[in-house]
């Protein structure tokens, strides 16, 4: 099931740290709508010198299969939740979906 994130709000830690995550969204220059692969949600480092430094994240990139746009993915991950960026897309246009573990 896909998650739209919303701009606003960070999505909740608990549900998505040491999770997997499959991101999409709409590329802004050919409407193209993009898949992920999986993408890791770090943890944050509870054990670190500054509230600052607890900050963890993930960052990869990822060409549109029809333009070839690169699109640059940023997760982010804090005590106060989980943030996925995504350049040059519209606010509001990524959603996630974690994946299942194998069993």
């Amino acid at each position: 099931m896909w998650i739209a994130q919303k701009p606003d709000q960070n999505a909740p830690l608990e549900e998505l740290q040491g999770r997997a995550v499959g991101l999409k969204f709409e590329c802004n220059m050919c409407h193209t709508e993009v898949f992920t692969d999986l993408l890791g949600v770090p943890t944050p480092d509870p054990m670190a010198d500054s509230l600052a430094d607890t900050d963890q994240y993930e960052k990869e990139e990822v060409k549109c299969p029809s333009c070839g746009m690169i699109h640059t993915l940023e997760v982010d991950a804090t005590f106060d939740g989980v943030k996925f960026k995504v350049s040059d897309v519209a606010p509001g246009s990524v959603s996630y979906q974690v994946a299942e573990p194998k069993g």
